[in-house]
């Protein structure tokens, strides 16, 4: 384990959570934009299909493989026969926003502040179907500190972690080595054992104070991989200050 020159992270229950996710109220806001609804369909009626198209895509995000919301709403409003008066980028981002405005995870703006003092890098990886743009915006909003060189959503890159494209990619847009840079996240699989397969010392992030909605079927399953394991974010800072004295002063 070396200091690193950069962190990636991910996103969901990582640095941001999404209390009260709720995918009915998201619909529900989009109604005052239907310009026309040809089968007088309801937010529900919507919602239901919609959940139910998820579940039948799942089989292509097990492998690896993402969809993007845009694509997703386009099918859903024109299979529907719904017409919104709004354009797609718009439509996402009141979804997204009434599904869940998003809060931040216990001590993460100031583990941003204290990596940040230190001169590491940061950057995000995230296996989302929300643009990489919505996302930024919901980041910046939520962590304004923040000084992230670049925001990956797997929306935008057809690759989902573990696969280790996502993560070389990282590696190539930021100019390090693997061995240069961590990578913190809640997922033992996706992120955990995906950082180390890709050469990236892993830490294993795990929080037991709020609701992980995503990650319920790796609940009990352990990273086999060396990792750093903690529990919050005070932890990290601690790690850094004190296993590497060298580092305080940069």
């Amino acid at each position: 384990m070396t200091y690193p020159k950069m962190i990636l992270f991910d996103y969901g229950h990582t640095l941001l959570y999404e209390p009260g996710f709720d995918t009915l109220r998201g619909e529900e806001a989009l109604m005052k934009y239907v310009k026309s609804n040809k089968n007088n369909l309801s937010a529900k009626e919507i919602n239901d299909f919609a959940q139910r198209l998820h579940s039948e895509i799942g089989a292509s995000r097990e492998i690896g493989l993402e969809m993007h919301q845009w694509q997703f709403q386009r099918f859903l409003y024109e299979y529907l026969e719904i017409e919104l008066s709004i354009p797609m980028p718009e439509a996402e981002r009141i979804f997204w926003d009434n599904t869940s405005y998003g809060d931040i995870m216990p001590g993460a703006d100031k583990m941003i502040d204290y990596i940040n003092s230190r001169n590491i890098r940061s950057a995000v990886i995230s296996n989302i179907t929300f643009s990489g743009a919505a996302l930024t915006e919901r980041i910046n909003r939520l962590l304004p500190n923040n000084k992230f060189e670049f925001i990956i959503a797997s929306s935008d890159y057809m690759f989902r972690k573990p696969n280790r494209y996502i993560f070389e990619l990282a590696l190539k847009k930021a100019g390090l080595n693997a061995s240069e840079v961590w990578f913190c996240g809640d997922n033992t699989v996706a992120d955990i054992e995906g950082a180390a397969n890709a050469g990236i010392f892993p830490v294993w992030y795990e929080d037991l104070t709020c609701e992980n909605l995503w990650n319920k079927k790796y609940a009990g399953v352990l990273p086999k991989c060396e990792h750093l394991h903690i529990h919050h974010w005070s932890e990290l800072i601690d790690i850094l200050e004190n296993r590497f004295p060298n580092n305080r002063q940069r």
